[in-house]
């Protein structure tokens, strides 16, 4: 045989090895549930790198006592119903053991109905309104005392005591709004403005014209999807600063900035647990195998690391459980704890949330955030504020089913 035939056989033989031990191999499915079209799709396609990162991680260690881990990425094409009915098959036909997914409130509502029906597994990793528990989700990202309750405290510290409220016309931006004004209640704040628009609204002059006229001291932003290019538009059209106004946001990370023109949110604020910019050697780490991974254009933002750690989390219960029965597997998951690349995080047992880490950063020019805040410990997670009676919290839960 030619010399130069050599290299594409052996390419050739590598491959079909390569396939046959693929589909001799035992594997264990999970699926993911993101929206990679639609409105929210900026926030949410980033997220499923992360889920994929974690899962050759632990491929490359072992997999799951000598299980190779499998995923199915479903589009939920930015429509809660959807995402529901992907969930059903993906449990149903594909026979997954776990999902991992969902952005808005209103499609993790959607889905978890599904998750409790069959008594899976759903990671569920984003900051959220809190009000709610589940024997079958682990929220791996923030609830209002991990978040938005110490950003809007430290706001009122440094920016002043009026505030005007923006928002998605959904449930998180509605009922994080009452938890705060019962906190602006209590630190003697006042709301000067509240306002909410549809998802995906790109119109959002005439509330920047208000804006403009109450002058408020901050703007405390809880709209969603690309609404939030549209709303810092319509601020810079109109000349309001962030060292005049400023805007606190609670979910405008790295990954949407990236999406944004350069500049246009220089000064502003976001809360997370974790931000890219966080000093550790885990988050180094974590940092540079993504960039190895996936390129060293990419950011990582806090949706991302809680993705990444929700695999992680589930990856050593499984271990630990050494049988795949689920029952077991969520008592196992009852006991983790991680030195994440955002801080000591642990499965608080009673709610199935993390104790995590606060941060509130500034956004520099660059897409990054300098961290200005933190709690520089893992709070635990209070799902239901204790300044809000609980009458009162499950009026406000039926209210938004």
């Amino acid at each position: 045989m030619k010399k130069w035939l050599l290299v594409p056989v052996l390419l050739l033989v590598l491959f079909f090895l390569y396939r046959q031990y693929h589909a001799e191999t035992p594997v264990i499915r999970i699926g993911v549930l993101h929206s990679l079209t639609g409105t929210m799709a900026a926030s949410e396609s980033p997220l499923v790198d992360a889920v994929r990162l974690a899962v050759e991680e632990a491929n490359l260690s072992g997999g799951i006592n000598g299980l190779r881990i499998e995923m199915i990425v479903s589009d939920c094409r930015s429509d809660a119903n959807y995402c529901a009915g992907r969930a059903e098959k993906l449990i149903a036909e594909d026979k997954v053991q776990a999902l991992f997914g969902c952005w808005t409130s209103v499609c993790r509502k959607a889905v978890k109905t599904v998750v409790e029906k069959h008594h899976l597994l759903l990671f569920y990793p984003v900051q959220y309104e809190g009000l709610e528990e589940s024997p079958d989700i682990i929220y791996t990202g923030a609830v209002p005392n991990q978040q938005i309750i110490p950003m809007i405290a430290w706001a009122l510290q440094q920016r002043g005591r009026h505030v005007y409220l923006i928002g998605s016309d959904y449930i998180f931006p509605h009922i994080a709004n009452q938890i705060i004004k019962k906190q602006l209640f209590a630190l003697d704040g006042q709301v000067v403005g509240e306002r909410y628009v549809h998802l995906g609204s790109r119109n959002l002059d005439q509330v920047v014209k208000e804006i403009a006229r109450v002058r408020p001291d901050f703007v405390f932003n809880t709209l969603n999807g690309d609404s939030n290019r549209y709303f810092f538009r319509a601020l810079q059209k109109a000349g309001i600063r962030a060292s005049d106004i400023p805007v606190f946001s609670s979910s405008i990370a790295e990954a949407e900035l990236a999406s944004m023109e350069p500049g246009l949110m220089t000064g502003q604020y976001a809360a997370w647990n974790y931000f890219e910019s966080v000093q550790s050697d885990e988050n180094r780490a974590f940092i540079e195998h993504f960039h190895n991974r996936f390129g060293m254009q990419r950011v990582l933002d806090d949706p991302m690391e809680a993705f990444y750690i929700s695999v992680h989390l589930w990856v050593n219960a499984m271990r630990e459980a050494n049988a795949n029965i689920i029952p077991v597997v969520k008592a196992a998951l009852e006991k983790q704890t991680m030195n994440a690349p955002e801080g000591i995080v642990a499965v608080d047992a009673d709610t199935h949330h993390l104790w995590k880490t606060v941060r509130i950063g500034r956004i520099r020019a660059d897409g990054q955030f300098d961290i200005v805040w933190q709690s520089g410990r893992s709070i635990g997670p209070s799902p239901y504020p204790f300044f809000i009676p609980r009458a009162e919290r499950d009026k406000i839960e039926g209210e938004e089913r």
